[in-house]
This record gives C-alpha cells, structure tokens and sequence, in this order.
C-alpha cells in the first residue's frame, strides 16, 4: 500500500492582523490539516501584534524568524517614527524576546524532497528576493548559509517577506516558492496561505503538491481595530487591506511593485 499523505499548512507575514489570521486558521482546521507552520512576521503594520504572537504561539507548531521580529524589538536599535515606537509598545513584556530568539530556518523532508523554510532569503531575514529575481538569486536560495547551517541542500524552498505569492521550478526539480502574506497581502488583498502534501519524513520519492489557498475576512473589522487603537499611518494600512496597494506606493503614485505569478490560487 502507498504510504498516507500529508499535509501542512504554511502561513507568513500576519503582521499584526488578527483578524485575517482567524479566518485563515479557521479554514486549515475546516480542512483538517493540523500541522501550521509560520514563516515570520508576526508584529508591525497592523494593530495586534501582541494578540498574533499570543495565537501562533499557540497553533503553530514552527514559528520561525522575520525582519519585523528581528528588528523592532531590538534594543539596540533607536525608533524615531512614531508608528515603529507605537507597534513595538504593543508587544507584552517578554514578546520581544521571544521575537528575537527565534530560529531561522527549518527543514522536513517530504516524497523524497528536502524543504526548506526561512523568511526571506538564506542569507538573512533582511535580505530581500522578489519574484522577478534572476537565475543566480533563484540559485542562492537553495545554497547553505552560515544562517541556515551545514547539511543536504534543499530542493524546495519556501519563504515569505515579499507579500506576493508564487511558484517556480527549474529543470533539476528545484522548487522555489513564496507562501504570500495572511495579514497583509499586496496586489490581491485577500490572505493567503499554502498547504504541502506529501509523505512526510520519507526519502522515497511520492505525491507532491503545493496548494495556494486565499481566505476572504472581514476587512473593516480589522480597520475598525486600527481605527480605534489610534494605531499610525492608518491610511496606508487601509489602503493596502482594501485594494492591496503598498502604503509608500499609494501615497507617491507609483504603480505596486509587487505581483504574482504561478498557477492560479484557490478560492475559499
């Protein structure tokens, strides 16, 4: 008999957004997965850092390390905006350290492939690869760092940070992908999440799969919280909740910088 399938939820970049984290959360239990995995970012942008913290640390069974948990509750590190100081004042005391401390990457393997997971890239949770990257940054993200560690090499990857969603394979099996963003999702503002299938632990090659499912939520409750708080730079958190326009490029008139490409995510 083939060996059962698997699958784990993976989600990143909530960034405070309790609301959108609920909604997804409560669509991974619907669907019976039960392993979560969190790719980073939990504080920063929305209003509730501290209750997202709280959550994943509840659900998620890996909560892995972003540039927001790297840098904001750094005490070495002066914040002069009146929004980095306001966010960071949201986290209970210990959040911080919990943040900082947490690990890099992680690796599983599953239908006979090594996955890797980290925030942004294996080099640092600040170095940033966007999804119109060229072949030697596709190439630097299977590589071993000094941050990821020695060991096989993967040959998926996934992280977050950019908010944008996608999938990528080259003609050696590597797979590259970007789990987009729960609470913070730019271009389609609707959250979004994805689950691996396969069999988990095995070195034998099987099934594989990788599912990009988005969640709609109540986008006004979530403003309504921002609104309410006094959180900063409301306007820019509202404009990328409703219409997925990054908050800098709204308010210079670029057009976004950030957009998908793969197949086609499934609607929920």
């Amino acid at each position: 008999m083939p060996a059962p399938l698997e699958r784990i939820a993976l989600i990143s970049d909530v960034h405070g957004n309790l609301t959108a984290l609920e909604a997804v959360l409560d669509d991974i239990g619907a669907r019976g997965v039960r392993r979560v995995l969190n790719l980073g970012d939990y504080v920063g942008k929305g209003p509730r850092g501290r209750e997202v913290i709280d959550v994943c640390r509840e659900r998620c069974e890996v909560n892995l390390l972003g540039n927001w948990d790297d840098f904001l509750p750094d005490p070495d590190r002066t914040h002069d905006s009146e929004a980095l100081s306001w966010w960071l004042g949201q986290l209970s005391e210990g959040q911080g350290s919990w943040l900082r401390g947490l690990p890099f990457s992680h690796d599983f393997l599953v239908s006979g492939r090594r996955v890797r997971l980290f925030h942004a890239s294996p080099a640092s949770v600040h170095r940033r690869v966007r999804f119109d990257h060229d072949e030697s940054e596709f190439l630097e993200m299977f590589a071993n760092t000094p941050a990821t560690g020695d060991g096989p090499v993967p040959t998926v990857v996934g992280y977050g940070d950019t908010h944008d969603a996608y999938y990528e394979v080259d003609r050696e099996r590597r797979t590259l992908f970007n789990t987009g963003s729960v609470g913070n999702s730019l271009d389609d503002p609707t959250p979004v999440y994805v689950i691996v299938e396969g069999v988990v632990g095995s070195t034998a090659d099987a099934p594989f799969s990788l599912q990009f499912v988005r969640v709609p939520y109540d986008v006004e409750a979530e403003l309504a919280v921002a609104r309410e708080t006094g959180m900063p730079e409301f306007d820019g958190y509202a404009s990328e909740l409703r219409h997925g326009i990054y908050r800098s490029d709204a308010a210079n008139g670029r057009s976004p910088r950030y957009h998908r490409r793969g197949p086609d995510v499934t609607a929920s």
